[in-house]
């Protein structure tokens, strides 16, 4: 079992910046491959980055790709999203999540392959 909490989120001005963490605790974290998933008020939630758990791979979704850049720090057991140049259609309750059964430079853009999920975290970009 892996356990993930999001932290980080907030209220924040369009143009603005944010940066999310995801610590892990219960098992070995570094096995896992972690995405970030949003859900905008109204719609499905969506894949909005990964990284594989080697630390060597990453995937990007269009809606955030040159406005993000995600790390983790095995050591401490997080991984962080760093958000800029954000935009009010980037509120969103935003996860994280572990994909366990990830080969080692695969990064998951579904919801289906990953199988632990945190709570979720709040993020409002006002106008």
């Amino acid at each position: 079992q892996v356990q993930l909490v999001e932290s980080g989120g907030g209220l924040v001005q369009a143009g603005g910046s944010l940066r999310l963490s995801c610590a892990a605790s219960g098992r070995a974290f570094s096995p896992y491959a972690i995405g970030w998933f949003r859900q905008r008020p109204g719609k499905e939630r969506d894949f909005v980055v990964g990284i594989s758990w080697s630390g060597d791979s990453t995937n990007y979704a269009d809606s955030m790709k040159g406005r993000s850049t995600i790390s983790r720090d095995i050591g401490k057991n997080t991984v962080y999203l760093q958000m800029n140049s954000l935009k009010p259609e980037d509120t969103a309750v935003y996860y994280c999540a572990a994909d366990s059964t990830a080969r080692r430079w695969y990064v998951g853009t579904t919801e289906e392959e990953y199988d632990y999920w945190g709570q979720g975290i709040q993020v409002t970009v006002s106008s």
